[in-house]
This record gives C-alpha cells, sequence and structure tokens, in this order.
C-alpha cells in the first residue's frame, strides 16, 4: 500500500491543516440525496480537450489498473480523518488512457447527481488524485459517494465528487456547484482557502 499521509509537508508543518478537528468518524454530508444506479447501465464518460474520449461500462472501469493509498481527508466543514485506505484509479492513468491534449488546463468532474467541481490540470496530475471503488477494502458505500467518488487529500473534500460519472478536459477554466455559489476555487486546507 502506497502512504501519501505525508503530502502536507508540501504546503506546512502540521498534519492537521489549521482550522480542522481530528474525527475517528466518516460524517456524510452532500448537496443532495443518495442517487441510484444500475451496473448494467452506468457509465463513465470522458471526453473534451482529448484525442480519445471514453466511455466505460463499470465492468471495464474496473480492469482499469488499480491501487490502494492510505491517504487523510480534509472536509470543508472543518472536520478531518487520517488514515483512509482508498483503493481506485488515478487520475494520470485516465488521462493517459483518454490522451490529453496539449492545450487542456482545465478539469471539470461531474457526478451522477448533476455535481460539478473543478481544478487546474496540474492539481489533478498527481498519484494521489484517485477514482476510489473501494474504502478499507470494501466496496465504496454509497453515502460516500459509491460506485465512485474522486479523492483530492491536497484539496478540501469537495473538490472530490462522489458518484463521479465523467471527466471534462477543457481549454478554459470553468467553476462547478460550490465554486459558483462563494467556496474557494483553489480549496487549499492548510491555507484554509475555504470560501472565495
Amino acid at each position: 500500500m502506497k502512504d501519501v499521509t505525508d503530502l502536507y509537508r508540501t504546503y506546512g508543518d502540521e498534519r492537521l491543516p489549521p482550522g480542522q478537528r481530528e474525527t475517528s468518524r466518516f460524517p456524510v454530508l452532500s448537496k443532495s440525496g443518495t442517487p441510484g444506479w444500475d451496473s448494467d447501465e452506468w457509465q463513465f464518460e470522458v471526453w473534451g480537450a482529448v484525442d480519445d474520449p471514453l466511455s466505460l461500462s463499470w465492468e471495464a472501469f474496473q480492469e482499469l489498473p488499480c491501487e490502494t493509498q492510505r491517504q487523510d481527508f480534509h472536509c470543508v466543514t472543518g472536520w478531518s480523518k487520517f488514515d483512509c485506505e482508498f483503493t481506485g484509479v488515478t487520475f494520470p492513468a485516465v488521462a493517459e488512457a483518454a490522451g490529453v491534449t496539449d492545450d487542456a488546463v482545465h478539469v471539470m468532474f461531474h457526478a451522477m447527481d448533476d455535481y460539478t467541481t473543478n481544478l487546474p490540470l496540474t492539481d489533478c496530475m498527481r498519484e494521489e488524485v484517485l477514482f476510489v471503488s473501494e474504502y478499507d477494502g470494501e466496496p465504496l458505500p454509497p453515502e460516500h459517494g459509491g460506485p465512485l467518488r474522486v479523492v483530492t487529500p491536497h484539496k478540501y473534500a469537495y473538490k472530490g465528487a462522489k458518484w463521479v460519472s465523467g471527466v471534462e478536459f477543457l481549454t478554459e477554466p470553468e467553476r462547478g456547484y460550490w465554486e459558483k455559489r462563494g467556496y474557494s476555487n483553489t480549496a487549499n486546507p492548510w491555507a484554509e482557502e475555504r470560501y472565495a
């Protein structure tokens, strides 16, 4: 298992970002209810500034190379959970499969509940940005974003879409659901970038 819990050293001296409290629980937060899904109909789409747009079934997505990482998880509402074990496909692996073009600069994640969130491409092209299908060795529970969610341990967790259904590569920055509603576009926990 790959341990990336020391990535905080890039941002500061403390593992727990300022204004956060550590919890052993894993609270459930979302903009609306948990969407249902059908494994026979589910599709993961990758489009935009790519050479090879992808449309993968659940079975095909599970055939992508995956890895397990130990990560910390920071919610913008003020709690952090240390040592989460997430298994999934790295963002760079998805980007490589789709052949991201040179003019791509930004990423928009799309989810089954119509949620969107954005990040610069450079913030996504990190091995610890994962499309997660398992948590602590079990299938990711629906309330935590199963069947598939994004985790971004170097950002507040609203940058990691639950129930993710696709990735759009953009040539110009755009803002996602919470970013349009006053949340920080950059979302660095160690700088307490909670709101715009």
